[in-house]
């Protein structure tokens, strides 16, 4: 009975810090991890081990400024900060979302391809109005249910690199004894895979998301003052700590999976959306149509994990853009209270939808999504880093010394992946 209510306690804490965690398997992340233990086999199983720690320390830090302050990211940046930092900071999330949603709505269009023979450009066209009905005309309380539900397809890879023989004894030390190779393709891909983890988006959204939790909460007076416990911040914590361990551990299961089932039979580079459904025919290799039925199971993944986080990328750039102007925002608000907001949330979707009429290869767009997300994450991080550590903002809940230290930590790996990868691509290697 005991432990019965204890997990109705941890699902009921459960909030925005699981929502982003279940966000951050986007198609772009399952895309780049695939390619990762494709090209590289159990190479860079370590990066999902030392990320983790990272991610919870950034995404922490986020949630509470949020909670703390009851303001998105955006506008404790307007109010603390240069108009040119302002701008910088908002244009970073507003042009890496928008290219985001567009590589995501490709690969839910190439995803859906695989089982229903209809022209791309039609695909791409509904999957973007069904994500865009979702978020326009449903109420985020509901919404966020079905957020929670959603991700839950992902474990479909956990369950496969359970399923299949695997060489554990290599692969526990591929994850805790880090492989690093000094050459272009290696680093670029550790740039995405960080990147695709660590992503600016994530930190606009939850920012947001605690505020609106604070407003549910009644923990916002009527001088935009916060009043919020010590318990809250726990809660805040836990749920956040949950999202991103889940997260990671999905994280390491695509990598297994696409090193054992494509590097280990020669599938090295992703070429088309069914390249990468192979990873998950071990799991159904006893059923008929096997490769049919492993293509719908990635199918369903994709589309889920784009559901799940194109309105999440459209969304935090309306959060970040509506603070900037003053606009009302919010997913709690109707249409006709925050039609700015929302607009916004439109705009974002449908220029996302147009980069796919430009002749990218969906699945390349994923992983070079991957990397713009790491660069443009390391000027955020130290922002973040430095609003979570001011008092002047923060008061009594600044960060302390392990969350400032994984943050700056952070800040410094992705600079040096990115400084990394620049130096060997000029180097030629």
């Amino acid at each position: 009975m005991t432990k019965r209510r204890s997990l109705r306690s941890l699902i009921r804490i459960l909030g925005p810090g699981f929502v982003s965690g279940a966000a951050d398997n986007d198609p772009a992340g399952i895309a780049t991890y695939t390619q990762a233990g494709a090209q590289f086999g159990y190479g860079q199983l370590w990066t999902a081990l030392f990320a983790l720690p990272l991610l919870i320390a950034v995404q922490e830090a986020c949630a509470r400024i949020g909670a703390v302050t009851g303001k998105g990211l955006a506008a404790v940046i307007k109010e603390n900060y240069s108009a040119r930092v302002l701008y910088a900071a908002v244009s970073i999330i507003v042009i890496t979302n928008t290219i985001n949603v567009g590589a995501d709505i490709g690969a839910m269009g190439e995803a859906i391809r695989l089982i229903v023979p209809i022209p791309f450009f039609i695909l791409v066209l509904a999957t973007a109005f069904i994500t865009l009905s979702l978020e326009i005309f449903s109420s985020y309380q509901i919404y966020a249910r079905y957020l929670k539900a959603l991700s839950a397809i992902a474990f479909v890879y956990l369950l496969t690199a359970l399923f299949v023989e695997e060489p554990w004894m290599k692969i526990l030390r591929a994850t805790f004894v880090p492989h690093v190779e000094l050459n272009f393709a290696f680093l670029f891909i550790v740039l995405a895979n960080i990147g695709t983890t660590i992503a600016p988006y994530l930190f606009f959204w939850e920012t947001s998301q605690e505020v609106e939790e604070d407003k549910a909460a009644g923990r916002i007076g009527p001088r935009g003052t916060v009043s919020i416990s010590s318990r809250a911040i726990s809660n805040i914590r836990i749920d956040n700590a949950v999202g991103m361990f889940t997260s990671q551990l999905i994280t390491w299961s695509i990598l297994v999976v696409s090193a054992t089932v494509l590097n280990q039979h020669g599938v090295t580079d992703l070429k088309t959306a069914a390249d990468a459904a192979k990873a998950l025919e071990p799991l159904v290799n006893s059923f008929p149509y096997a490769g049919l039925l492993a293509k719908l199971l990635f199918a369903i993944g994709i589309v889920s994990a784009g559901l799940l986080v194109v309105p999440i990328l459209a969304g935090s750039a309306a959060y970040a853009l509506s603070e900037m102007l003053n606009w009302k925002e919010g997913l709690n608000l109707k249409l006709k209270r925050a039609r700015g907001f929302y607009g916004l949330i439109t705009a974002s979707t449908l220029i996302g939808l147009a980069i796919n009429f430009l002749g990218f290869d969906p699945i390349k767009l994923l992983v070079y999504t991957s990397v713009l997300n790491g660069v443009a994450a390391v000027p955020l991080i130290l922002l973040i880093s430095l609003i979570a550590k001011n008092r002047a903002i923060m008061g009594e809940r600044v960060s302390g010394i392990l969350s400032v230290g994984l943050t700056w930590l952070a800040f410094g790996t992705m600079a040096a992946a990115a400084l990394a990868a620049l130096v060997t691509f000029q180097q030629g290697n």
